[in-house]
């Protein structure tokens, strides 16, 4: 039988830490994380993500430092309140919910979020560090696949994994991060030949393409672990990327949509918080130190 993968349950552990944490934190130093969420519009579905995002920051016991700004805002609008943010000592990190309204291009946008305050590992900077093997904040959902793989005992080192998908926010990331923990990674994408050839291979199988069932049992080898990242709202309900029901007796272990990779994302993105506050301590800390060492002569 294959085994369904509870993602709820994993995120409730993480986000359960991270409250311990933060109110550690509090009785040390004073000092409470927040979270600035950043949207843009009034895209429905952006705005249910934001609001989960920001019941989560409140659950945990952090600072919800939530802007919001009309769909005609201009680009001038949105910069000016990163760059207010940035410079915000309270603010731990910032989100910039995405897609912004037509128009808008994002990326020089997200490039003003300090890597540091960077909390969805988007900016040019924190790829770089990602790339780097630097430290660094990295994206949320494939932090959480491998929060997955790991709590499972899934093994990651000497793994054949798959990544199908090669988007900036999951796919080369994921790939970026399961090269990093020696596994041997292949990226697929549109534009591959052969899909199923070449997923057929993986010991772990990742997918996120946005593609409702394009993975069926065709594309999977027994025994194979399948994290399903793709989530799509259908008439009948939500549907990730993966034809579930299908890999049961095949896949070793599976991740449902919903319940799976979903509840993960907002763990992480809450875990980054905490991690970016401690960072910017640790940063202002040494800043003092060294500001109250004498002047030789």
């Amino acid at each position: 039988m294959t085994m369904h993968i509870d993602g709820r349950k994993l995120a409730r552990r993480i986000e359960d830490a991270v409250a311990s944490e933060v109110a550690s934190l509090a009785e040390r130093s004073g000092r409470v994380p927040g979270l600035a969420t950043v949207l843009v519009g009034d895209d429905p579905a952006s705005a249910v993500y934001v609001a989960r995002k920001r019941a989560a920051v409140r659950k945990a016991g952090m600072r919800d430092l939530h802007r919001s700004l009309p769909a005609h805002a201009s680009h001038d609008d949105i910069a000016a309140v990163i760059d207010e943010l940035a410079a915000a000592p309270e603010v731990s990190g910032i989100l910039l919910q995405l897609p912004l309204p037509a128009g808008v291009e994002a990326r020089p946008l997200i490039d003003r979020i300090p890597a540091v305050k960077d909390v969805d590992g988007l900016t040019t900077e924190s790829v770089g560090l990602l790339a780097g093997r630097a430290d660094g904040l990295r994206p949320c959902t494939p932090s959480g696949v491998i929060e997955i793989l790991d709590s499972e005992g899934v093994a990651i080192k000497g793994a054949h994994a798959v990544v199908v998908g090669a988007s900036d926010l999951v796919g080369r990331p994921m790939a970026q991060l399961l090269l990093q923990r020696d596994a041997t990674v292949t990226i697929a994408h549109r534009r591959t030949t052969d899909l199923a050839a070449v997923t057929r291979a993986a010991d772990i199988l990742v997918v996120a393409t946005g593609v409702p069932g394009l993975i069926g049992p065709e594309h999977v080898k027994h025994g194979a672990t399948v994290i399903d990242v793709g989530i799509t709202r259908t008439p009948t309900g939500l549907t990730g990327d993966v034809r579930t029901e299908e890999l049961d007796g095949i896949a070793g272990r599976i991740t449902p949509v919903p319940g799976g990779v979903g509840p993960m994302t907002i763990a992480m993105l809450l875990a980054n918080t905490l991690k970016a506050a401690l960072t910017q301590d640790r940063t202002t800390s040494s800043l003092s130190l060294s500001a109250a060492q004498p002047t030789r002569p």
